[in-house]
């Protein structure tokens, strides 16, 4: 388990208002099936995920309660990235964190689609 960053809970509670931790975690289990489903993705990208966490460009809705599916375009290395964020509630164990549950770059036309086809719960300015 490695420490990711923390969120701002201000721009996530959008997701759920009952976020109990900032702190964002990415287990090696996680790490092993991004690595297994998207090749080099964290091994060359994993160092962008805090930038990506805390300040995204983008939050939708994930496909399964209480997750956040995040867009951000780092703009250093000019690339776009898709993750999943798992948010830990009050009704979940107290020892729980938030957590990536997966991390992958997109290009421009799945950045598009999401765009067009998710609601829009945060945007950065």
């Amino acid at each position: 388990m490695k420490l990711v960053g923390k969120i701002n809970r201000e721009i996530y509670k959008c997701i759920t208002e009952d976020i109990t931790t900032d702190e964002v975690i990415i287990t090696d289990e996680r790490v092993e099936h991004i690595e297994d489903n998207h090749p080099g993705h964290f091994k060359n990208y994993g160092v962008y995920l805090q930038e990506i966490v805390e300040r995204p460009d983008y939050i939708f809705s994930g496909n399964r309660v209480k997750t956040a599916l995040v867009l951000k375009h780092v703009s250093e290395i000019d690339e776009k990235f898709k993750t999943v964020i798992r948010l830990i509630t009050s009704s979940d164990d107290k020892t729980y964190k938030n957590s990536v549950i997966t991390f992958m770059k997109i290009d421009e036309k799945e950045w598009n689609r999401l765009k067009k086809n998710k609601k829009v719960l945060y945007k950065s300015e």
